[in-house]
């Protein structure tokens, strides 16, 4: 692997999201530069993530960061090219494309109607730790940001008493909430300081279970 230079790493994530509308094209584009900063030395035969199934190119941080940070603005602004290049990023099933996809899902508005059933459906196929993190987290940025309740009541659906296989989701979506200090914008229903109320003793309750 090349040392990075990040002036040349920012003019190919520059480069790479022209492509943004262009799926195919950004597929060929972002081969290229993963392949540019393989990690020889820490690739195995296989080329298998550990303790996944997924292929990966052992793509330094940095690399992923660059790409995600010029993709950013141009996904907000269009969620339907958004969800386009993300299920294809999916579909190429290499850990760092679809780490990609779970950071594009974060992007999209949570009014998006196509947004939980992917989330559902790509939670459910994946066993890699490090991608079901990211779609747990990463992937629900804005919802849990802009429409707090809806993010809650997904919360209450991962952690429904009946759904023992989907606590450990729930559990990890509700994480990043609860490491945020600066978090204002919590319904009534979660910042009540009375523990016991109607509200919260289903979730509670659930919770304490685990």
């Amino acid at each position: 692997m090349p040392a990075i230079d990040l002036a040349r790493l920012r003019k190919q994530a520059n480069r790479l999201a022209d492509f943004f509308f262009l799926p195919d094209e950004f597929m060929k584009h972002l081969r290229e530069i993963l392949d540019f900063y393989v990690n020889y030395t820490l690739r195995t035969k296989e080329n298998v993530a550990p303790g996944s199934n997924l292929k990966t190119y052992r793509t330094p941080t940095a690399v992923l960061t660059h790409i995600e940070n010029e993709l950013r603005v141009v996904a907000e602004a269009n969620p339907h090219f958004a969800l386009e290049l993300a299920d294809v990023l999916w579909d190429e099933g290499a850990l760092e494309t679809r780490l990609l996809a779970a950071f594009l899902l974060g992007r999209i508005p949570p009014q998006e109607e196509r947004l939980l059933p992917r989330l559902t459906a790509w939670t459910q196929q994946i066993r890699d730790p490090e991608v079901r993190s990211a779609l747990l987290s990463t992937s629900l940025t804005r919802m849990r940001k802009e429409t707090p309740n809806q993010f809650l009541e997904l919360v209450r659906e991962y952690l429904h008493p009946e759904r023992r296989r989907t606590w450990t989701n729930g559990i990890q979506a509700l994480l990043p909430m609860i490491a945020d200090t600066s978090y204002t914008n919590l319904p009534p229903s979660s910042t009540s300081s009375n523990p016991s109320s109607k509200k919260h003793r289903p979730l509670c309750r659930t919770i304490s279970q685990t």
